[in-house]
């Protein structure tokens, strides 16, 4: 059985990485690294929190996945990640379970991670990352 291990991240969309890095420091976070993903057009940050992270996440570009969203809905929860052992066999899984992905095959996410959405529409509206660590 391929089964969810744990809450990886929430992701969190941010109009400004330096001023929300500024506010989760002054709140008592953590900051643990910063990257820019091109793929996604996102720069981001983790915030530690334990086992899991807070990710926040600026767009890079007017046309990013992230900046549609802030758009739309302003800055907020954006998706939360959960770790999977095997990608690849749970969207196998999931795809012959009859659930609606956004991705079908695994892709590069940040710190090396393969990741995968699933639709929100099949999760009651919540935009659901799967992600595997690379060894």
């Amino acid at each position: 059985m391929n089964d969810i291990k744990q809450i990886d991240h929430i992701g969190i969309a941010v109009e400004n990485l330096d001023e929300s890095i500024d506010l989760y420091r002054k709140l008592g976070f953590k900051i643990s690294s910063t990257e820019e993903v091109p793929d996604q057009k996102v720069k981001i940050a983790f915030v530690e929190t334990g086992e899991s992270r807070i990710e926040l996440l600026e767009p890079s570009s007017p046309k990013s996945p992230i900046a549609k969203f802030i758009d739309k809905k302003g800055p907020g929860i954006h998706h939360m990640a959960v770790q999977v052992d095997d990608l690849k066999a749970k969207l196998t899984q999931l795809k012959k379970d009859g659930i609606r992905l956004i991705d079908k095959q695994p892709r590069s996410g940040s710190h090396g991670l393969s990741i995968a959405f699933i639709h929100p529409k099949a999760t009651d509206g919540v935009l659901l990352e799967l992600c595997e660590k690379s060894d």
